[in-house]
Parts: C-alpha cells; structure tokens; sequence
C-alpha cells in the first residue's frame, strides 16, 4: 500500500478518498446510462420518421447497439479519469522504461 510522507495512505488506497472517488464515478456513469438510454430512444424514432414502421429486429438491434456502446464508452472513459484523477497512474513503479535506449 503507497504510504504518503505524512504516514497516510494515497489516492486509491485511501478508504475514504476511495469511497468518494467510486461515488462519484458510479453517479457519472448513472447519467451517463440515462443520457445513453434517451439517445438510444432518440435514434429509433428518428429511424422510424425516416423509414416508417420498423421491424422489431431492426428497432431492438438499434437501441441495444447505441445504448451499449454509449454506456461502455462512459465506463471506460470514467475508469480512466478515475485511475488519473486519483493519482493512481503516478503510483504504477515503471520498470521497463529505464531499459529501453530510445536514443538510437
């Protein structure tokens, strides 16, 4: 567990500062699937303006495919400034990069 100088943990590891930073996160990510879920609803209906009467299929397969892309893009999106936000990334021991010559 990374200790800071004060003798407290830091970012993640931290259960306070890591119940706050997942609230947050899990509150994003809510709207974030209502925004996906009104989008996904918005994308059938403009289909349907534009075509007419929608096969079931093809309505089902168009609000699935928005809505879950939607919502992975968000969840991926969140870990990620979660993971940069926290401090996180500056807590990863990178012990490769001293290896690699990149001078050549």
């Amino acid at each position: 567990m990374p200790i800071a100088d004060d003798g407290q943990p830091r970012g993640l590891d931290d259960p306070d500062y890591a119940a706050f930073a997942w609230g947050r996160y899990r509150r994003i990510l809510g709207r974030m699937t209502l925004a996906a879920l009104a989008t996904a609803i918005l994308c059938v209906l403009i289909l349907w303006h534009w075509l007419g009467w929608l096969n079931f299929t093809l309505a089902l397969a168009t609000a699935l495919g928005v809505f879950f892309t939607m919502v992975l893009g968000a969840a991926l999106m969140g870990l990620m400034f979660l993971s940069s936000g926290t401090g996180h990334d500056e807590q990863v021991e990178d012990r490769v990069s001293p290896e690699i010559d990149i001078g050549d």
